[in-house]
Order: C-alpha cells, then structure tokens, then sequence
C-alpha cells in the first residue's frame, strides 16, 4: 500500500508538471511564438493558452504594443563641411510578430542602428542652415525611409523625431555674429530706404509748391495785364473825349491834358529821395489855372428846368 500511494504521489506531481509547463497565460499587448521541435507552429494570442508540454515551446514573446527606441547621439558632417552632434528618438509597433522573430535577429538595435545610418544620410545631404531650419522635413524623410527598410521585419515606424542638432560652439558663435551682421544690413537699408521716401516726399512737396506758385505769378500777371488793358481802355476813352473836344473848339480839354501831365512831373520830382529843395519855374503858378479848368471840364451842364 505505501507503494502505490507513492506512485500516486508522483503521479499526481507529474500531472501537476504537465500542466504548468502546458499552460501558458499570454498577457495583454503582446504575443508568443510556438516552436515544435525548433520550427515556428503558431502565434499565442492573449489570454489562457495549452501547449503540448516537452513537445511545444515558447519561442518568442512579441511586445505589439507602440514602443519607443532612444537613438545614441552621434556626430553628422553636412554637406558644407560642418560638423554637428545629432539625437533622436523613434516610435515603431510591431505589427507580424513571426517576422519581427524570425526575419531580423535582434530587432531593437538592428533598428537603432538603421535610424542612425538614415540620420548620417539624410542630414549628410543637406547645408547646416538648411539642417537647422528644416526639422519637419528631415523628420518626414527618415520615417519614410526607416519604414520601408523595416517593412520586411513586421514593423511599422509612426514617428522619428530629431530632438536636438548641435553645432560645435565656435560655429555657434559665428553664426551668431552672421546673424548680427545680417540684422544690421538690413536695419540700414531700411533707414536708407526711409530717407529716400523723406528726400522724394520732401522734392514732390517743393515740386507742389513750385507748380502753385508759377500758378499764382501767373494769375497775378493775368490780373496785372487785365488790369492795364482797362486801364489803357479808359484813358483811350479820354483822349477821345479829349481829342472830340478840342475838335469842337473847346481849350478846356487843352487845359486839361496841359495840367495833367504838369502835376504828374512835379509828382515825380517831389517823390525824388534826394530832393531836399525844389526849384520851381514861374510857370508853375499857371498850373492852379490849369486845374480849375480841369474842373470846369467836369462839370457837367445841368438841364435847365
């Protein structure tokens, strides 16, 4: 009886081997691949499994879920010869967990050091300015060659980021002082353009003004000329009213030309500057006659009633 109470015993502890070792629980997010004697049979999906013990064995465990690969900072020569220090980080989920187990042996750091070959690549064709200013673009062609290359493995990449591009300190600073000089050039191009908008503002207002003031000397000529054409009308008329007069006999019309023209030439001496004392001949004593007789000859005769 003791011995087969033993042989019980084992047998019972056997079982509960089997049982373990064909018992599998595949957690949430990944995957495990099946070997029957060394060669692929199926995927394990999620949740409580049997495989055949001492026959079935895990071969291997697939994470599926979205991960993250931290690429090593390396040194990258643009295409101008500068030399610049490059890190970046990569996100790839494993889509075909037989392929990322049995296409590419070490899948994580095959990808690592697919990333930084694209890197030195992609960076390598372009200027350092270009480099710097262009993070969107050196992102989207690396996810777009990383993904194809990883294509045959089962992996989808979803992003690549460049996270820093450092160029060696003296080059900073020349850039630097570039920047600075380009600032510069364009600050005083701006004045210089600012002073020729003044300089041209300033010329088309003298232009205005000038234009307005011929405008202005040439109304006023135009008045003046106007003026004596009236002027030279009326003493036209005078001298005709004149001239019919005297042809009437009448000498008042006489008188009245004599006296004009007499005062007209003592108003020219009187207003002389340097005429301090006036000599005047005895014949001036004629002109208050001439001047009464100017005038008689504006009277005008009343009609009688």
């Amino acid at each position: 009886m003791y011995g087969i109470e033993v042989l019980a015993l084992v047998l019972v502890g056997f079982a509960l081997i089997l049982l373990l070792t064909g018992v599998k629980i595949v957690p949430q997010g990944y995957q495990y691949t099946v070997e029957r004697f060394g060669k692929f049979t199926r995927v394990l999906r999620p949740g409580l499994t049997v495989i055949i013990p001492f026959v079935d064995n895990i071969g291997h465990k697939q994470n599926i879920m979205e991960q993250v690969l931290d690429i090593l900072p390396q040194e990258v020569i643009s295409s101008d010869n500068a030399q610049v220090t490059t890190d970046a980080v990569c996100f790839f989920q494993v889509q075909d967990p037989v392929k990322a187990s049995y296409e590419v042996n070490n899948l994580e750091l095959a990808m690592q050091n697919l990333v930084m070959t694209n890197i030195r690549a992609v960076l390598g064709s372009m200027e350092l300015d270009e480099m710097l200013s262009n993070r969107d673009r050196i992102n989207a062609e690396l996810l777009i060659k990383v993904d194809e290359a990883t294509d045959p493995w089962g992996v989808k990449v979803t992003r690549i980021e460049i996270r820093d591009i450092s160029p060696p300190q003296d080059l900073v600073d020349a850039m630097a002082r570039q920047m600075k000089a380009e600032r510069e050039k364009r600050a005083s191009i701006l004045e210089a353009e600012g002073e020729r908008e003044a300089a041209i503002k300033v010329a088309e207002g003298q232009k205005q003004s000038e234009i307005l003031k011929a405008e202005g000397q040439l109304e006023a000529a135009k008045r003046e000329a106007e003026a004596r054409e009236r002027l030279a009308e009326a003493e036209a008329n005078a001298t005709s009213m004149v001239s019919k007069a005297i042809a009437e006999g009448d000498n008042r019309a006489i008188n009245y030309f004599v006296a004009q023209k007499y005062v007209e030439a003592l108003q020219t001496v009187g207003s002389a500057e340097n005429s301090k004392v006036i000599m005047m001949p005895l014949e001036a004593s004629n002109v208050i006659g001439s001047v009464a007789g100017i005038a008689e000859l504006f009277k005008t005769e009343q009609p009688k009633p």
